[in-house]
């Protein structure tokens, strides 16, 4: 049985916000998980919400307890073609810890450097969002950002802080992220 994530503090504060953008939006949730962020959007009055996750188990146990939602298993985007108006992700975004497992490693751990897997998940976003679409990104002070920062630069991406929370040793922050205009 693979490990899925269950929400902690990053899953509740980018929920706090999803119902701020969610509503008659076209909404993908990246990296699912316990499915709360795609629930939700869909609570929130989404016209429609996929949840994709690499994680089989995960997928499985939502479609035991949602209704409406359509669920991929997918790398990122590899398994995906549509655009969305909402696209929102709770990234693996801390640096990688030698002595966790590899299991759980799967759920917290953004590569190496902690940056990886949300350079990966921005650079293939960008095509994959509507005209006037929205990224809703979960990060952390401990999350290295030059090189988010220096990618949204140059895939035309603007960001903005829309909500965070410190908690014990780390800030957690909710960016916005769209196209410039």
């Amino acid at each position: 049985m693979s490990l899925i994530y269950e929400p902690a503090e990053d899953s509740y504060l980018l929920e706090s916000v999803i119902q701020n953008y969610a509503k008659n939006k076209s909404v993908i949730d990246i990296g699912t998980g316990s499915g709360i962020l795609a629930k939700k959007a869909k609570k929130a009055g989404a016209k429609s919400v996929i949840a994709l996750d690499i994680n089989k188990e995960a997928l499985n146990q939502l479609k035991k307890k949602v209704k409406g939602i359509k669920l991929i298993k997918s790398d990122l985007f590899n398994n995906v073609k549509e655009s969305y108006d909402l696209i929102i992700c709770n990234p693996p975004y801390l640096p990688e810890d030698k002595e966790e497992d590899n299991e759980s490693s799967l759920a917290t751990s953004g590569g190496k450097k902690g940056d990886e897997f949300i350079l990966n998940f921005l650079s293939q976003a960008k095509k994959h969002l509507n005209k006037n679409g929205i990224i809703l990104l979960l990060v952390s002070s401990l999350t290295p950002k030059k090189e988010i920062n220096i990618l949204l630069r140059k895939i035309n991406l603007k960001k903005k802080t829309i909500a965070s929370k410190k908690i014990f040793f780390e800030i957690l922050e909710v960016w916005k992220i769209q196209k410039e205009d």
